[in-house]
């Protein structure tokens, strides 16, 4: 009698609760489910939005100068003082207890495709020595001004890193 007892209280149960365990099947079934396109998650991580070169910046920077009034035709050269940088996140093992004994270790993933990749922390843009501008109406002062203000705001550079030239 154990055993029928033990079944009826199951069904019992189960008749009760069978809103919470549909929606909880339901929930499995959802989490096996992939969705979206693979390949549109591995092309974004292959060429995320902040790798930019530097010939790449100084044609965008180029591009917004030439549209300054009385700018003219521009040229734009930038020395970088140090390129991008990428900071991988680290998983710390302190066995032992001591500072002696610690290990960190680079914490590995997976994409899609089953690449292994390191896991990006955070991202330390490209930092910029010096601008070089060459235009045609670098002999105006408010023009030059405009040059000038433009350039710093864009690279984080001072006034003095920024020499602008008028062209020949």
């Amino acid at each position: 009698m154990d055993l029928k007892e033990l079944k009826n209280k199951a069904l019992e149960s189960i008749r009760k609760h069978k809103y919470a365990l549909a929606i909880v099947v339901l929930g499995l079934i959802l989490i096996f489910i992939p969705f979206g396109s693979s390949d549109k998650a591995s092309e974004a991580t292959q060429t995320p939005i902040y790798a930019v070169e530097a010939d790449t910046v100084e044609q965008r920077l180029a591009d917004i100068l030439t549209k300054i009034d009385g700018a003219g035709k521009v040229q734009v050269m930038l020395t970088v003082a140090s390129s991008e940088q990428k900071v991988y996140q680290e998983d710390t093992d302190l066995s032992g207890g001591g500072a002696d004994t610690s290990r960190y270790d680079t914490v590995i993933i997976k994409d899609s495709n089953g690449n292994e990749m390191g896991l990006i922390q955070q991202v330390i843009g490209a930092k910029y020595q010096g601008a070089i501008i060459v235009c045609q109406g670098a002999g105006k002062p408010a023009v030059k001004l405009a040059i000038v203000e433009a350039v710093s705001r864009a690279t984080g550079l001072g006034a003095d890193q920024i020499s602008v030239l008028k062209m020949k």
